[in-house]
């Protein structure tokens, strides 16, 4: 069994891949936590232990441990983690480690694992050219060129983050619900941030898709992914698939690829 960590800024996802099923794909299960920067090893573990005792699993199954963080200052504390709950060398995604997508930036050590993990999980879902959309704390575009490279792509401030922006910084406005408004024209102040909130990151979402998809091979596919990908899907005129899996199935596959 393969447990999979994607730690992201605002959550901690995770996935457990019995890899010796032919529908390895699939994990059988998922879980989703809020990233505590403070957490200590022995806090990851007594997490993880009661997520898995929800399920009625035990750590002696899992067999390898893969971890994608953006969060430099929690690797200690998982390596840590790994070594001391699972008795195993966690694998991190991190340079060096053997991806099958050339990266084509700048400074391809700048390029955060979780965008690398998108690219592994869009090419080994649609062998083409590709976007994907993670809707996470920041909104990421992710672009794969038709020979499986990473060409670059944009980032953009998260939903989440211009909503908290709009209710710190104006002292009337309340806290809102993120969601898909029944109407485009509010009549109350709750109402008017919503569409507001959701419809304008739609805008920013195709405004960049816009002008990304000219430039590229007239193939690519516009892919979602991350907490918000369905909330906004729902509304874009360019994304055509929602896959909730693809950053964690990338780390699946670049476990298996590595671990051989």
């Amino acid at each position: 069994m393969l447990l999979a960590l994607d730690v992201g800024n605002t959550n901690i996802v995770a996935a457990l891949f019995d890899l010796s099923r032919e529908n390895r794909g699939q994990p059988l299960s998922t879980w989703r936590a809020t990233t505590h920067r403070e957490y200590t090893a022995d806090e990851f573990g007594l997490l993880l232990k009661s997520l898995f005792g929800l399920h009625g699993l035990d750590f002696g199954i899992v067999t390898g441990v893969a971890i994608a963080s953006v969060v430099p200052p929690l690797d200690s504390a998982l390596r840590l983690m790994t070594e001391r709950f699972f008795s195993l060398k966690p694998m991190f995604v991190e340079p060096g480690i053997k991806t099958g997508i050339p990266i084509l930036t700048d400074n391809p050590s700048e390029v955060g694992a979780d965008r690398i993990l998108n690219c592994v999980g869009a090419w080994d879902r649609v062998h083409g050219p590709a976007i994907v959309v993670d809707l996470g704390t920041a909104t990421k575009f992710d672009v794969l060129s038709r020979n499986g490279e990473f060409l670059g792509g944009a980032i953009a401030p998260g939903l989440g983050i211009s909503a908290d922006a709009l209710f710190n910084r104006a002292a009337k406005l309340p806290r809102v619900d993120i969601r898909k408004p029944s109407k485009v024209v509010g009549t109350g102040t709750v109402d008017n941030m919503q569409i507001g909130l959701y419809y304008g990151y739609i805008g920013l979402v195709d405004g960049i898709l816009e002008r990304m998809l000219p430039t590229l091979d007239p193939a690519t596919k516009v892919l979602a992914t991350g907490g918000l990908a369905r909330l906004i899907a729902d509304g874009s005129k360019y994304i055509t698939e929602v896959d909730d899996l693809l950053t964690l199935t990338g780390l699946r596959l670049l476990y298996e690829r590595n671990r051989r």
